[in-house]
């Protein structure tokens, strides 16, 4: 029995370790992305000449919304580009505004450096993965007893939506930068402030509602923190419009970002989507996180500082749903309440753990 027993111990611990080696050969590959990604936006940002000199020569159809094709001089010969977008407007006080060209803003070697990123992306996410899988062998059990395994999941299943969404045709490519760069600053906190040995559970984490209450928690928040990434950039995108409809000039930044970004009404939209889609599942999060409370600890609902933040949060996002179904509150007044919501959500997920005692204080950082 000893040696078995030792035996066991011995695996485990090459697997805690193996584990540690895939998280930061994950945070390697994504920072090799993080460049990749940057580049693909400075070639698109070289690219705004060709898509001003489209829009200035476009022809009548390129009322529509497009502009003629680009014609790339290239070593060897040349390469003729997908017509760009060009922003018009119907009427004075409206716009019709089509979505931009991406971050690789037309330019064929913006969109190798997005293609290669993408890669990079999809080979970090198999290594995060892995990392977060011989972390539940080296333990035998769901890698979600503290704060460390949860931000490593976290960060694996909100990549993992971005590259579901690539593979859905959705236009998200434009997320891949601040995704990454928030994915790196999430796994430098988990593997230096948040870093846990590998070790049991308590015995109130010791049931199927583990896999059930917290994988739905971990899902939730990363499809959350999508929606709050696009609302932030909606933002941006709305005033970057409204400016031009009034007559001004943006800035040179915003002129060069921010026009290749989807349309404000489409990030709205997005974010929209996002979040009442994902909603329905937050409340079922509840009401499971309630019935093990009722089996671990004899009572469905005691206020606990999670319990009440998990129902502050999801009243925010009834709110900022209903507001936004409103006539009255689309646009930014709702998106203002969409980020809202969100902190709440951020503060229950970092802010109660780490800084206010209660029932679910058990697993530490």
């Amino acid at each position: 029995m000893t040696a078995a027993t030792d035996l066991a111990a011995a695996t485990n611990e090459n697997l805690a370790h193996l584990s540690n080696v895939l998280i930061y050969s994950a945070m390697a590959v994504y920072t090799l992305a993080f460049f990749a990604y940057i580049a693909e936006w400075l070639f698109g940002s070289r690219s705004k000449v060709g898509r001003t000199a489209a829009a200035l020569t476009a022809k009548p159809q390129a009322e529509a919304g497009s502009g003629p094709a680009v014609t790339v001089q290239q070593a060897g010969g040349t390469a003729v580009l997908e017509r760009p977008k060009v922003v018009v407007r119907s009427a004075s006080g409206t716009r019709d505004v089509p979505d931009g060209p991406g971050a690789h803003g037309g330019d064929q070697q913006g969109d190798l450096y997005g293609r290669i990123a993408i890669s990079l992306t999809a080979l970090g996410f198999l290594l995060e993965f892995g990392g977060v899988l011989t972390r539940a062998l080296s333990v035998e059990r769901a890698p979600w007893g503290n704060m460390y395994e949860f931000n490593i999941t976290f960060s694996t299943v909100a990549v993992g939506v971005y590259l579901t969404l690539l593979g859905l045709r959705k236009n998200v490519r434009w997320l891949g930068l601040p995704l990454i760069t928030s994915v790196l600053l999430d796994l430098g906190l988990a593997v230096t402030v948040l870093y846990t040995e590998s070790d049991q559970l308590v015995p109130a984490l010791q049931s199927y509602w583990l896999y059930i209450h917290v994988s739905t928690a971990i899902f939730c928040g990363a499809v959350f923190y999508v929606g709050a990434m696009s609302t932030v950039l909606y933002l941006f995108k709305d005033g970057y419009e409204n400016k031009l409809a009034g007559g001004g000039t943006p800035g040179r930044f915003a002129d060069s970002v921010l026009d290749r970004l989807p349309a404000a009404a489409s990030l709205d939209k997005f974010a929209y989507r996002v979040n009442a889609a994902v909603f329905p599942l937050w409340t079922f999060t509840i009401i499971a996180g309630a019935i093990w409370a009722g089996d671990a600890w004899g009572r469905y609902w005691g206020w606990d500082p999670k319990e009440t933040w998990s129902f502050i949060t999801w009243i925010a996002y009834a709110c900022y749903l209903h507001a936004r179904a409103t006539a009255g509150w689309k646009g930014r007044k709702a998106a203002y309440l969409a980020l809202v919501a969100f902190g709440c959500w951020l503060f229950n997920y970092y802010g109660v753990n780490i800084f206010v005692s209660g029932m679910h204080s058990y697993a530490g950082v």
